[in-house]
């Protein structure tokens, strides 16, 4: 394809992405009641201890602009499969039909993944909450910037979310040949570090509970990845080496004939 019709096939896809946001839009508009509902459980369970806890809307336009910002978030959850297939689809044509098929897996993997890393996000998060609360003098009240608070909930959420689906990645690297499973497993102490400073991050330090809780179904990904990519190489290398017996007896029998 020419750079023109790279650009036209890349403007397509864009638009049916826009377009897949745009109804999921709609829906999370109808859902924000909803989700905000979820998203604020910490806080009431705050109250139900008898903490003065309270989410606050700063301006005039603040409850609507929250809504709207949860509707995106929602419309983007929605339209997740929409837009990573056409993702996929704009890099498909340049792969095999193998590569196409592996990428297929790795779409039907990461979605579920990074909606149960969400789902572990959001069962930390209370843990996060009631830890930030109690820094502060149970006199004092515990109010909340709505915008702010839906900022900290969408983001751990979306990154913890992110944190689920690189194993996948890894084993994707693995399939197209790019990465070796033994060189996987051989780095598990820098993935430990990296998954535990990930963990840390997404979490206060201080709280070793939701830290331990998403670090290690992310370590036990990482392993289930290092061994689904190892036993992918040993398939590859016993049928590269039948394929290469197979060459030499051909080229042998060839020179005999001669």
């Amino acid at each position: 394809m020419s750079l023109g019709a790279h650009l036209v096939e890349l403007r397509k896809r864009l638009f049916i992405s826009a377009a897949a946001i745009v109804v999921g839009l709609v829906a999370g508009w109808f859902l924000s009641a909803w989700v905000w509902d979820v998203l604020r459980v910490p806080i009431l369970q705050l109250e139900d201890k008898g903490r003065d806890a309270i989410i606050a809307y700063g301006d005039i336009t603040g409850a609507f602009n929250t809504k709207m910002q949860i509707a995106l978030f929602v419309a983007i959850l929605i339209a997740s499969p929409v837009w990573l297939y056409q993702i996929w689809a704009f890099v498909a044509p340049g792969l095999t039909k193998r590569e196409k098929l592996y990428g297929v897996a790795f779409l039907g993997a990461a979605v579920p993944l990074f909606l149960g890393g969400a789902f572990a996000g959001w069962i930390v998060m209370p843990n996060i909450v009631r830890l930030m609360a109690s820094f502060q003098p149970k006199e004092d009240a515990f109010y909340l910037d709505a915008r702010s608070y839906l900022d900290f909930a969408t983001k751990l959420l979306l990154v913890v979310g992110v944190g689920f689906v690189m194993p996948v990645f890894l084993v994707m690297l693995n399939f197209i040949g790019v990465l070796r499973g033994a060189s996987i497993l051989k780095s598990w102490r820098i993935a430990l570090l990296v998954i535990i400073l990930f963990a840390g991050i997404a979490t206060p330090a201080a709280d070793l509970v939701s830290m331990f809780l998403l670090a290690a179904p992310i370590i036990v990904l990482y392993f289930a990845a290092a061994g689904i990519s190892i036993l992918h190489d040993k398939r590859v290398d016993k049928r590269r080496a039948k394929e290469f017996a197979d060459y030499d007896l051909a080229t042998t029998d060839s020179e005999d004939v001669a």
